[in-house]
């Protein structure tokens, strides 16, 4: 699975929607959703042993 920093992209992602001013629910549930999906889009890569990590830029990329 390619779940390696998914706490710190969760952490990071909580901390931009509260500073773009969204109320803690709101930016947990808005950062959990972005997660999910980051993994989503991660998990067909293949990137040395172990976990590899999620695909941070996946809403740019095709």
């Amino acid at each position: 699975k390619n779940t390696h920093g998914t706490g710190c992209t969760l952490s990071s992602a909580v901390a931009a929607f509260l500073a773009h001013g969204l109320s803690l629910n709101d930016a947990v549930r808005r950062a959990k959703d972005y997660i999910e999906s980051a993994i989503a889009a991660g998990a067909h890569y293949e990137v040395g042993k172990g976990h590899g990590p999620v695909h941070h830029f996946f809403k740019f990329w095709e």
